[in-house]
């Protein structure tokens, strides 16, 4: 039965009454919800309304740092001694084709000095000497593996949990799970300078409604976010007055289109981008930050200043109340075989790509760590590094290395992670992992898990099946756990 306030008006000015008294309607209730007088989750209307986690959380947001291309994991965090000695000779059990072209079958040692840190002695190798400060916090794990040896499918595996396109990444299932902290920003932000290889289906909402995707910028330029200015020649009540009778006629037409999932979607990015217009420029606004903090991340580094810039929006971002922030890696930089959308595939000279790579990445990651911690916020914020597949042991040409899904080292710090942990373990060359080896699925699980949701009940319905983001698998790494 249709409602008796949205039959259709017999005169202009039945309309305009009617309409008057949605506008009210709306604006009151909005106070009402900044006063806290009106619960958000109470609003169906709103897919973006704050939802209650599963059970209490350790966590309450996720910054990514997603090293794109892939480093090599017995170059960074994973020191093999052996891999030394044996350099230039046969790697027992090395498949030439482990990698994307082939490899030589010999032993290719680190061109890095390694050296124990922190109360932990974990192993770093000498390219991060800002993150080696911080193993104390950090959670290392050596057993990492993946499905594909080609970027695109491992990266949309440690996003999706899938190698194929069109299933949603781990923010959208978050956002999807737990709504929004903040009604003026978005909830699942993805930053890069040239977008990684694959693009974006890699943060792709997938079959879940679109209001759960990624809003993704690059925010090295004077406008992060495209678009997002009023128009000139509209007043902010005008513009406000447009949107008003936009959303009533909206409504009206959702309400006769209840299989459209996408509708609401579109209703509320409308509302999102009138909000962010003033919330969003104050979030990118570096220069509120005293010079000692733009510093400390990079910025006056030509090598870190974008990547640094990247992280400390991430900090300001969920200071602001955004859940999930995900950095993929782009150096300025990228000798030895990267490229600027795979910037850490050293498949021609390990050596000079990692370095190069690693000036970039290194003071800005280290800076982000000290700054959460010093406000406090490392507590109840993930921080995950790593990339979508490790390198191989054995050398591709005489001084580079190959992509290699069997081996690679993923880390965590704050948000309930135990600092000083080290979890799995990869063969004596760093080849393949040996013991307590992890998925994405794995990952994936634990990190819900430290957001307060079990990932075995965050399902959604989608051709008749009830998908999650773990599918049938998942493992939560409890010994690395608090």
């Amino acid at each position: 039965m249709q409602h008796p306030m949205i039959g259709s008006p017999s005169s202009r000015r039945e309309f305009l009454q009617r309409a008057g008294l949605g506008f009210g309607s709306l604006a009151v209730t909005s106070m009402l919800h900044q006063e806290g007088v009106v619960a958000a989750a109470s609003s169906p209307t709103n897919p973006l309304a704050e939802r209650p986690s599963h059970f209490d959380a350790k966590a309450k947001s996720v910054i990514w740092l997603f090293q794109t291309g892939s480093p090599s994991q017995v170059d960074t965090f994973d020191y093999k001694p052996e891999l030394a000695k044996r350099d230039g000779t046969n790697l027992a059990g090395a498949d030439p084709k482990t990698g994307f072209f082939t490899t030589s079958g010999k032993c290719l040692k680190s061109p890095f000095k390694w050296a124990q840190h922190g109360e932990s002695g974990a192993w770093t190798s000498e390219i991060f000497p800002n993150i080696s400060k911080h193993v104390d916090d950090i959670a290392f794990v050596y057993s990492c593996y993946s499905q594909s040896n080609n970027h695109t499918p491992a990266m949309l595996e440690f996003n999706s949990g899938m190698i194929r396109q069109g299933f949603p990444s781990m923010g959208s299932w978050l956002t999807y799970g737990l709504g929004s902290e903040n009604a003026n920003l978005p909830a699942y932000v993805v930053m890069h300078g040239t977008k990684p290889r694959g693009g974006d289906p890699i943060w792709s909402s997938g079959f879940l409604p679109s209001v759960y995707q990624a809003t993704s910028l690059d925010p090295r330029g004077a406008k992060p976010i495209d678009n997002l200015e009023r128009p000139a020649e509209l007043t902010g009540e005008q513009q406000r007055s447009l949107l008003d009778a936009l959303n009533a006629a909206n409504v009206k037409h959702a309400e006769r289109r209840p299989f459209d999932r996408d509708l609401n979607a579109r209703l509320e990015s409308f509302e999102l981008a009138y909000r962010m217009q003033t919330s969003a420029p104050e979030a990118f606004d570096l220069a509120q930050e005293p010079q000692h903090i733009q510093d400390m991340y990079g910025l006056n580094r030509a090598e870190s200043k974008d990547y640094g810039r990247q992280c400390l929006i991430a900090r300001r971002m969920i200071e602001r109340g955004v859940r999930f922030v995900q950095i993929f890696a782009a150096c300025p930089n990228t000798p030895g075989g990267g490229v600027s959308d795979v910037p850490w595939d050293g498949h021609s000279d390990i050596n000079v790509n990692h370095r190069a790579c690693a000036s970039t990445v290194d003071q800005p990651t280290g800076a982000l760590l000290t700054d959460l911690k010093q406000r406090g916020m490392l507590d109840n914020t993930v921080v995950i590094y790593g990339g979508e597949f490790g390198r191989t042991s054995d050398s591709q040409g005489a001084a580079g290395r190959d992509h290699n899904p069997n081996a690679f080292t993923t880390w965590f710090a704050g948000g309930g992670f135990k600092g000083g942990a080290q979890y799995g373990a990869s063969d004596e060359f760093g080849y393949k992992s040996v013991e307590n080896r992890v998925n994405a699925h794995d990952i994936h699980a634990t990190l819900l898990h430290q957001m307060g949701i079990d990932h075995t009940k965050l399902t959604y319905r989608f051709n008749g099946r009830d998908f999650r983001l773990t599918d049938v698998e998942g493992e939560i790494l409890r010994k690395i756990l608090t």
